[in-house]
C-alpha cells in the first residue's frame, strides 16, 4: 500500500473511485489558487510545489507539510498561529509520520566550525554537502581583556561569502545572542534566508531594526515539528528546554545520513510553558539511525541534572514574601522570558508594579507579549520614571546588567548614574543569573559598588536565584543514548568543556575513533563511507566589532592598544630643514599616559637632548632621510626610557620638512 493510501486510510478518508465524480476537486483547485494569489512574492517566498503539494521556501529552500502538523513557514509577523489547527490535531492523533526522506548519496559530507570550539559564544557551524551548503546559528561572542576598545567578536564568513551562491539558508536553534547576535552583520555580506522558531525571529527582526540593510531580508518563522527543504537537505526542528523559550535542536537529513545538531538544551521535567523537550522524536531518530551528533558541551564538567527553571520561581515567591518592605531590583538574561514571567507572576501577587530597564530587556519583553509567550496583568508594568510615585515596596524593577556589563542599566543604578532610578540602603538587589567565563570580574565590580552603598545582594551563590539552561553531565549522557550516532563531535564550549564532553561519549561506548574534538575554527570533518577524518580547513576566526567598524580593527591595532594602556605614548615633534640638513625647532616632547611631567621634567629635558642626537646622526649618516631620523629617535629614546623608567611607551616621531 502507498504511502499516500495509507495516510488516506488514517484519516478515515476514501479516494473517489475511477468514473466516480469527486465533488471535493473543484473546492480544492479553488483553494489552492486563493492560496497562491495570497502568500508573499520573490526569490525565498514560500510557494507550492505543483508535484506533491508541499509549501517551498525559494528556490531550493522549501517547507515540508510536517506530517505531524500542517505547519508553514512564512514572513516573520505575518504567520497565523490559527492556521490548520484542525488537521495538525487530526494528523497527531493518527500518528502519521514525518517525511523526511532525502536521496541518499555517495558524495562527502563536510562539517565546517565558524565559530563556538575552544571559546564561550559566536556558535556557527556550516553543514556541506555536493552543492549545498546550510549553517546552523550565527551568534556573538563578548571581547576579552586582551581586547581593548572592542565591542562584539563575530565569526569570519569569508567562506560562506565566497560560496554564497551554495548557501540555502540560516538555521536557528534559539534566541541568545551568542547563537543570533551576528545576524544582522553576517546579513550585510550574504543575502540567504534565515529561519527560526516565532520568538527567535522576531528578537531578530527587533536586532535588524536597528541596522540599515541594503535590502529587505528574508526571515521565516518554523515550529517545533516542521520539515524544511534545502536543496538536497531537509532540516527538522524539534523542542527542546533551555533558558529561553521556542528552543530547538535540528536534525539535519542529508544524502549521507543525519547530522543531528543539540543546539543549547537540558532536561526540564516541569517546564514552565509546560512543553518537555521532544524525547520521543529524538528517540527515534536515534532508532533510525545518526550519522554525527553535534552536541553542546557547556556543562560537561558538571555532575547530576540541570534544576528546574521552577526552582527559581519558588525561591524568588520566598524573597518577595520575606522583603514585603523592600524595593527588589532583579538581573537576569533579557531573553529569559520564563524567568521574568515569573517575576512578573510574583510581583502580581504581592501587589507590587513592575519597571523594566535596558533597552534590550524591553525589546524581548515587548516581543514576548506580542507573540503570546508571556502574559502581563493589566496595571503591572509602569515606566521607570514613574518609580518614584510609588512607595519602595510596591515596586519590582526588573533590568538588565547581570554581567556586569558597562552602561547596562544595573551598571548606571550602582555607580549612582542612573537617570531614573537611585539605589538606597532599603534596596535589594537580586542577581538572577550566573556569571558568564570571562565575566566575573565585571560582576564582582557590581556587586562590590552595591556593598560599598550599604545595599544587600543576593546571588545563586546564597540562593536558589538561578539555574543553568545547559545540560549537566547526566543530561548529556542522555542525549547521547538516545541519538545512538555513529559519529560524535563536541561543541559550545572551550577546550576542557570539549574534552569532558568527549570523556562522556566514549562513557556510553562510541569508540574513541568515532570522537573528534576541534579547537581549531575551519578545521573540516569529512565523513562518507569510508569513514571519518578532519581533512583540511577554510578561513575562520573573529571579526572585530569597534563601534561602526567592522573587521577594520586587526592584531597590529589591538598590539598598539594594549602597549598605550600598559605605557602610555611620547609623541616627539620637530621640523627639519632639508637644505641645510639641520633641525630648525625641537624637538619637543609630549607625555600621555606615561609620567606626570611636572614631577619628571629633568628626564623629559634628558629625552629632548637624546632626540635631538639621534636626528642629527642621522642627517649627519645619510642625509634627509625622514624613516632613518624616525628609526634614529625610536630606538635611541625608548632606550633612554626603558632605563630611566623600566618602561616602554610607544614612541611616535613626528619630523616635519621646513
Amino acid at each position: 500500500m502507498t504511502e499516500k493510501k495509507q495516510e488516506q486510510n488514517r484519516a478515515g478518508k476514501q479516494k473517489p473511485t475511477r468514473g466516480q465524480p469527486n465533488t471535493g476537486r473543484a473546492e480544492r483547485r479553488a483553494e489552492k489558487r486563493a492560496a497562491a494569489s495570497a502568500r508573499p512574492h520573490g526569490k525565498n517566498a514560500p510557494e507550492r510545489n505543483p508535484g506533491n503539494g508541499k509549501r517551498q521556501a525559494g528556490g531550493k529552500g522549501a517547507l515540508d507539510k510536517s506530517r505531524r502538523g500542517n505547519r508553514t513557514a512564512v514572513a516573520a509577523g505575518i504567520r497565523n498561529p490559527q492556521t490548520g489547527a484542525d488537521e495538525k490535531r487530526a494528523r497527531r492523533a493518527h500518528g502519521a509520520a514525518i517525511d523526511v526522506r532525502v536521496k541518499p548519496g555517495d558524495g562527502t559530507l563536510r562539517v565546517i566550525p565558524l565559530g563556538g570550539l575552544g571559546e564561550i559564544g559566536k556558535n556557527m557551524t556550516a553543514i556541506e554537502y555536493g552543492e549545498d551548503i546550510v549553517v546552523i546559528d550565527c551568534g556573538l561572542a563578548f571581547p576579552d581583556e586582551d581586547m581593548p576598545g572592542v565591542d562584539l567578536v563575530i565569526p569570519d564568513v569569508s567562506y560562506l561569502v565566497k560560496n554564497q551562491a551554495r548557501v540555502r539558508g540560516i538555521l536557528l536553534t534559539h534566541g541568545h545572542e551568542d547563537h543570533i547576535g551576528a545576524i544582522p552583520y553576517v546579513l550585510q555580506q550574504l543575502r540567504v534566508p534565515v529561519y527560526g522558531t516565532r520568538l527567535t525571529v522576531g528578537i531578530v527582526k527587533n536586532k535588524l531594526e536597528e541596522f540599515s540593510l541594503p535590502y529587505e531580508p528574508k526571515l521565516y518563522t518554523v515550529e517545533a515539528g516542521d520539515v524544511i527543504r534545502l536543496g538536497g537537505m531537509k532540516a527538522e526542528f524539534i523542542h527542546v528546554n533551555h533558558s529561553i523559550a521556542d528552543a530547538c535542536c535540528i536534525a539535519l537529513h542529508t544524502p549521507a545520513g543525519i547530522v543531528f545538531h543539540t543546539g543549547d538544551f537540558k532536561l526540564d521535567v516541569s517546564p514552565i510553558d509546560g512543553k518537555m523537550i521532544d524525547l520521543v522524536r529524538i528517540g527515534q531518530l536515534g532508532a533510525e539511525g545518526v550519522l554525527l551528533l553535534l552536541c553542546e558541551s557547556t556543562n560537561a564538567e558538571r555532575a547530576g541534572f540541570t534544576p528546574s527553571e521552577r526552582t527559581v520561581g519558588l525561591s524568588l515567591d520566598r524573597i518577595f514574601m520575606e522583603n514585603r518592605d523592600k524595593r527588589l531590583i532583579i538581573a537576569t538574561f533579557s531573553s529569559n522570558v520564563h524567568r521574568v514571567q515569573q517575576i512578573i507572576n510574583a510581583s502580581a501577587k504581592y501587589g507590587r508594579r513592575v519597571a523594566v530597564a535596558g533597552r534590550s530587556m524591553v525589546n524581548v519583553i515587548g516581543a514576548a507579549v506580542d507573540l503570546g509567550y508571556m502574559t502581563v496583568p493589566d496595571g503591572v508594568l509602569i515606566d521607570p520614571a514613574d518609580v518614584k510615585r510609588f512607595k519602595p515596596e510596591q515596586v519590582t524593577v526588573v533590568t538588565t546588567g547581570s554581567q556586569g556589563e558597562p552602561m547596562s542599566a544595573l551598571y548606571r543604578m550602582a555607580f549612582s548614574e542612573h537617570n531614573q532610578i537611585k539605589l538606597t540602603p532599603s534596596d535589594l538587589v537580586i542577581l538572577s543569573a550566573s556569571a558568564i567565563p570571562g565575566n566575573e570580574k565585571l560582576v564582582g565590580k557590581i556587586i562590590n559598588a552595591l556593598v560599598r552603598a550599604g545595599i544587600h545582594v543576593v546571588n545563586d551563590a546564597v540562593a536558589d536565584v538561578h539555574v543553568s539552561g545547559h545540560a549537566c553531565r547526566e543530561e548529556l549522557k542522555m542525549m547521547i543514548g538516545l541519538v545512538k550516532p555513529k559519529y560524535f563531535m563536541p561543541v559550545h564550549g572551550e577546550e576542557r568543556h570539549l574534552y569532558a564532553n568527549k570523556g562522556l561519549a566514549e562513557f556510553m561506548g562510541i569508540p574513541s575513533q568515532n570522537v573528534f574534538v576541534s579547537t581549531e575554527l575551519g578545521q573540516v570533518l569529512e565523513i562518507d563511507r569510508k569513514g571519518a577524518r578532519f581533512k583540511g580547513a577554510v578561513p575562520a576566526g573573529k571579526v572585530l566589532v569597534d563601534g561602526a567598524g567592522v573587521g577594520d580593527v586587526g592584531s597590529v591595532v589591538l598590539r598598539d592598544r594594549k602597549l598605550l594602556a600598559q605605557d602610555g605614548l611620547i609623541v616627539v615633534v620637530a621640523t627639519v630643514d632639508p637644505q641645510d640638513q639641520e633641525i630648525v625647532s625641537g624637538p619637543e616632547i609630549v607625555s600621555r599616559g606615561f609620567v606626570y611631567v611636572r614631577d619628571n621634567e629633568e628626564m623629559l629635558d634628558q629625552a629632548k637632548k637624546v632626540a635631538y642626537d639621534a636626528i642629527n646622526r642621522a642627517l649627519d649618516a645619510g642625509g634627509c632621510d625622514w624613516t632613518a631620523m624616525k628609526t634614529a629617535v625610536k630606538e635611541k629614546l625608548s632606550k633612554f626610557l626603558y632605563e630611566a623608567t623600566g618602561r616602554s611607551p610607544m614612541i611616535l616621531p613626528v619630523i616635519l620638512s621646513l
